[in-house]
C-alpha cells in the first residue's frame, strides 16, 4: 500500500515537471511580453506636423495665463454673493500685459492670473474695447516674462493650421489643434454684432475664452472669442470664432498714444459674387461684393451706396439683386468676401474709404466716411 501511495506520488510530481518545462507544453508561457513594441526609437515616429505642435506649445504654454474673475451679485433676498467665472489670456510683453476678451474680465471685482509654473498675480484692467469684446489686464511680475508674438490676420488662409491653447473648463495648459475654416464670419447675440471673425475647427470650449489662436509659427493671429454651441450646451461642434489679432493691434496702438477708440462702421450687408452667378447677373465675373441692405442713416447711405431692388432665388437661397456691385476699395480688387471688413479693421471712425462700385453698366468711385458703432456689451 506504501508502494502503490508514493508510485502515485512520483507520477503526479513527474507529469508536473513535464507539463511546465516541454517547450510544447500548453502550461508553459512565453518568455517575452504578451504585446509588440514599435521597431524604430520613439522620436523617430514623429512626424513633421506632430514635431511642429510640440515645439510650437513648448515655447508658449508659459505665456498663457488662466484667468479667474470674481463678480459680485444680487440675489433673490438681495444678498451680494461672489460667482467665479473662468477663461485665459495671453502675455504680450516681458513686464506682464496680458491680452483676454473683454467678457472675461467684465464687471470683475478681482481678477486672478495664474501661469504654468503655479505663480499667481491679481490683475488690473488697462483698457477695454467692448464693441470687439477684447480688453488688455496688468500684472505686477518680480521679473521679466515669457511673451507671445503677435502675427498679421490680414494674411490668413482657409486651410492654414492654427493651434489654440488655453483652459477649457479650467483644464489649464490645454492643446487642441485644427484648421482656418473660413474668414469674415459673423456672430450675433442678442446685443450686439461681432464683425469679421476666424472661424476654426479647433476645439474651443468654456474657458478658452480669450487664450490665443497661433499658426504654424507660433505667432499669435486670433484671439479664442466664442463657439457655435446648438441648444446652449457649451460644447464644442467643431466650429470656433476668434477675434483677428490685427483688431487688437489698433487697440494697443490706440491705448499707446493715449487715443480714445472705437469700431468703424461700413453700414451696409454684403455678398460676394464671382463666375458664371455674377455673369447671369450681369455683373463683373472678376468678382465684388453685391451690397444687399443699407442701413438707414448709415455711412453707406450717407455716401449713397445702393441696396437691392429685387430678390431671386439661387438653390435655396434669397438673393437680392440690382444693388451696387463693389468691385475694389482702396484700390485693391475685391477677391474674397471680407475683404470689406479687413478694410474697415485698418481704420477709425470718421475715417475715409473709397469703394469702385459697379453700378448700371458703369464703374464710379464712392468716397464713404466711416461711422461708429454704438458701445455695447457682448
Amino acid at each position: 500500500m506504501r508502494f502503490r501511495t508514493l508510485f502515485i506520488a512520483l507520477a503526479l510530481v513527474g507529469a508536473f515537471v513535464y507539463f511546465t518545462t516541454a517547450s510544447n507544453s500548453p502550461l508553459r508561457r512565453s518568455g517575452g511580453p504578451l504585446w509588440s513594441g514599435p521597431t524604430v526609437a520613439r522620436s523617430a515616429g514623429l512626424g513633421s506636423d506632430e514635431v511642429n505642435n510640440i515645439e510650437i506649445y513648448k515655447a508658449a504654454k508659459d505665456s498663457v495665463a488662466y484667468i479667474t474673475s470674481t463678480v459680485y451679485q444680487q440675489t433673490f433676498f438681495f444678498e451680494m454673493v461672489p460667482t467665479r467665472a473662468l477663461g485665459s489670456g495671453f502675455l504680450i510683453s516681458p513686464d506682464g500685459r496680458i491680452l483676454t476678451n473683454n467678457h472675461v474680465i467684465s464687471g470683475s471685482s478681482k481678477i486672478e492670473v495664474r501661469f504654468s509654473d503655479g505663480s499667481r498675480y491679481t490683475a488690473k484692467v488697462l483698457v477695454a474695447d467692448r464693441a470687439d469684446d477684447l480688453a488688455m489686464i496688468q500684472i505686477d511680475p518680480k521679473k521679466k516674462v515669457p511673451f507671445l508674438k503677435l502675427g498679421d490676420s490680414d494674411g490668413l488662409q482657409v486651410g492654414q493650421k492654427v493651434l489654440a491653447i488655453g483652459n477649457p473648463f479650467g483644464f489649464s495648459g490645454t492643446l487642441t489643434t485644427g484648421i482656418v475654416s473660413s474668414l469674415g464670419r459673423e456672430i450675433r447675440n442678442e446685443n450686439s454684432t461681432l464683425e469679421g471673425l476666424v472661424q476654426t475647427d479647433a476645439a474651443i470650449n468654456e474657458g478658452n475664452s480669450g487664450g490665443p489662436l497661433l499658426d504654424s509659427q507660433g505667432n499669435v493671429i486670433g484671439i479664442n472669442t466664442a463657439i457655435l454651441a446648438p441648444g446652449g450646451n457649451g460644447g464644442n461642434i467643431g466650429i470656433g470664432f476668434a477675434m483677428p489679432i490685427n483688431r487688437a493691434k489698433a487697440m494697443l496702438d490706440d491705448f499707446r498714444e493715449g487715443k480714445s477708440f472705437g469700431r468703424p462702421r461700413f453700414g451696409a450687408s454684403t455678398v460676394y459674387i464671382a463666375g458664371d452667378l455674377a455673369g447671369e447677373l450681369k455683373l463683373p465675373e472678376s468678382g465684388g461684393l453685391l451690397i444687399q441692405e443699407v442701413g438707414r442713416g448709415s455711412a453707406a447711405e450717407t455716401a449713397g451706396l445702393k441696396g437691392y431692388r429685387d430678390v431671386v432665388l439661387v438653390g435655396n437661397e434669397r438673393l437680392g439683386i440690382g444693388g451696387d456691385f463693389i468691385i475694389a476699395i482702396d484700390g485693391k480688387p475685391v477677391t474674397e468676401s471680407d475683404a470689406l471688413a479687413r478694410a474697415i479693421a485698418r481704420k477709425r471712425p470718421g475715417d475715409t474709404i473709397t469703394v469702385k462700385v459697379f453700378r448700371s453698366g458703369k464703374t464710379l468711385d464712392v468716397q464713404v466716411k466711416l461711422g461708429e458703432v454704438p458701445e455695447q456689451r457682448f
